[in-house]
């Protein structure tokens, strides 16, 4: 390397932590010893040599570090290092390097890092750090309980069978006694259009005096909901109980490759969700479910001794949460009668993001396809306020700003609702922007989906693109702020003389949510849940993907460091509560707090920057 090409290395490692700790000679050395490596994305990842390990600078580019089962294990980009855990633990390499972005790396040889390990005590305790950190967040991105780590393919038919959309039903039906099996796979040209079902050929060919001769692409169910061999059995769960289904085709690269049920997967996982919300589906009483509710708390606990997601915990708790909502409703209609006009129960805020934890209270309203006469007005009353004590029974306690369906303001027709949320984005009074921070995080519990898709719709293109509502809904998101200090020092809330602790929901993860709402409505994104929020948002190119990945991390740990402490409190008889004490915590744990929640501030400030420079 001549001196040309030696400058623009030294000033890079010059700048770049800890090799700034070293002397300048020692980094010229550095310099010298490093070899190039361009890394293509097209090449998918990298190509590691077993027999000569290397330190990996990240010079330009992004990179995914995943374990040998394809989980994710930490993300790399310009000035981070990946390789290190090889050159510190001695092992071989077992985790695999994905490349996300073209890049270049400068590899530093095994004995130079070995040198300046023993030679430099900064040197050696920034890459023990790493190494813990990396260590840490292998523990946040896997999870113990099979249902979170085990893949889909481990449980689905390796043989699925299938039948061409084209064939008579009497031809399907024989098929499906002969090779004992309640569905089929539907084709067309090889390509899956459907999925018929012992429950299809009952309702759309028994029920409605029909022969066998008809085809079978008029008694199947079109488009199937399906997913990829790749998913967990946990998404798995999750979907068949968000969609009412028991048959998931498998699906990869367009083919169907396989077919799992919900008995394949209560027989190979036992899984408590899911038998605790078949439990609840199957109950025909009040008592009974508030007797089964009482596995809530339990399940919650075994979600984070197993050392789940966050994000997937969110999405188990608000699944039973949706659960118990629609069985209450079922129970209650079954008294009542028939109501008078579709409608959905709307869930608001942390239901409607799917991030429950403990303490959820109630969050939701109801929406009626049409204005209600005084019949369908005493109808919904007794049908809204049975539900809503229904679930303060079931320890979901009211909603002390009394934001359900139970209070007759929250009770409205498609056409009331469309004008309430108009005047909100028209008129972004400060009353309004608080209850847009709970209200435009809907989503439909129960009823019509396209009932739902019109009251959204409207609403997001009253949202996007408009300056006014956006910016207030910012000024709005910035009066907290991350709990940050002078010296880098946690701000702690206090209650008189009493130190609570760091407001884990109230000064992190809901900063992010409001961040990312913003982000959604400007956008007219659909979704609300936060993180899949973050992920429409990086493939929009609306946020960069370098921010877009902090800011999903950043609220994945906070978020995993208010349950991991609820969890702590529970286990010693605490009162569970979002405040966390930093001197529970390890300095490695404080400091990844710390940057957190400085990731926190700066999309704060980069929010500012966009929706606020012109007000």
């Amino acid at each position: 390397m001549n001196a040309s090409e030696l400058q623009p290395v030294v000033q890079f490692l010059q700048g770049l932590v800890p090799f700034d700790t070293l002397p300048e000679d020692v980094v010229v050395c550095c310099a010298k010893a490093v070899t190039v490596g361009y890394y293509s994305k097209a090449s998918g990842y990298v190509n590691f040599d077993a027999n000569s390990p290397k330190l990996y600078m990240v010079r330009s580019g992004a990179f995914e570090v995943r374990d040998p089962e394809g989980v994710l294990v930490d993300r790399v980009g310009e000035g981070e290092f990946f390789g290190f855990s090889t050159l510190l633990s001695g092992e071989k390499v077992v985790n695999k390097v994905a490349i996300l972005e073209d890049g270049l790396v400068y590899h530093l040889p095994q004995s130079l890092f070995d040198n300046l390990r023993s030679e430099s005590r900064n040197f050696d305790k920034f890459f023990t750090r790493a190494f813990a950190k990396r260590l840490r967040h292998e523990a946040r991105f896997k999870a113990k309980d099979l249902t979170t780590t085990s893949r889909i393919s481990t449980l689905m038919s390796s043989a699925p069978i299938v039948i061409d959309a084209h064939a008579s039903v009497t031809q399907a039906a024989l098929l499906m006694r002969n090779s004992r099996v309640s569905s089929l796979l539907v084709t067309d040209n090889h390509k899956l259009v459907g999925i018929l079902t012992d429950k299809d050929l009952r309702n759309r060919v028994l029920a409605a005096g029909l022969d066998g001769h008809i085809s079978v692409h008029q008694a199947m169910t079109v488009s199937p909901i399906s997913i990829s061999s790749n998913a967990l059995i946990f998404e798995a769960m999750l979907l068949m109980s968000e969609h009412n289904i028991h048959h998931l085709p498998i699906i990869d690269q367009d083919k169907a490759i396989g077919m799992v049920t919900s008995t394949d997967i209560l027989r190979g996982q036992g899984s408590q969700p899911l038998l605790l919300i078949g439990e609840i589906e199957r109950q025909q009483d009040l008592a009974s479910l508030i007797s089964v509710s009482k596995q809530i708390p339990l399940l919650l606990q075994n979600l984070i001794s197993a050392d789940a997601r966050a994000e997937e915990i969110g999405r188990v708790l608000t699944s039973v949460t949706d659960a118990l909502t629609r069985r209450l409703i079922v129970l209650n209609q079954q008294l009542l009668g028939e109501p008078p006009m579709a409608f959905c129960w709307l869930a608001f805020g942390s239901q409607g993001r799917q991030d429950q934890a403990a303490c959820s209270d109630q969050d939701n309203g109801l929406l009626v396809a049409e204005e209600m006469d005084d019949f369908a007005k005493g109808y919904f009353d007794a049908l809204t306020h049975a539900v809503c004590a229904g679930l303060d029974q079931c320890g979901y306690e009211f909603c002390p700003g009394n934001i359900m369906a139970q209070n007759p303001q929250w009770r409205m027709s498609l056409k009331q609702w469309q004008q309430v949320f108009e005047k909100w984005v028209v008129t972004p009074e400060p009353k309004a922007l608080m209850h847009a921070s709970i209200f435009f995080d809907m989503r439909s519990v129960y009823g019509p989906q396209t009932l739902f898709d019109a009251l959204q719709d409207k609403v997001l293109a009253q949202t996007r693109d408009n300056d006014i509502f956006l910016a207030g809904m910012t000024g709005n998101s910035l009066v907290e702020s991350p709990p940050l200090g002078f010296f880098r020092k946690f701000v702690l809330e206090r209650d008189g003389s009493e130190v609570k602790g760091i407001d884990l929901k109230h000064k992190g993860n809901a900063l992010i949510n409001d961040i990312a709402r913003v982000y959604a409505l400007s956008a007219g994104i659909k979704e609300v849940n936060t993180a899949k929020r973050i992920r429409a948002l990086m493939d929009a190119n609306i946020l960069n993907r370098k921010d877009a990945l902090n800011l999903a991390d950043a609220h994945e740990f906070i978020a995993h460091m208010r349950l991991s402490n609820q969890g702590y409190q529970h286990n010693l008889g605490l009162e569970v509560s979002n405040y966390l004490l930093p001197a529970h915590l390890s300095s490695l744990v404080r400091h990844q707090l710390r940057d957190a929640f400085k990731v926190v501030h700066e999309a704060q400030a980069g929010m500012k920057m966009k929706f606020m420079r012109s007000f």
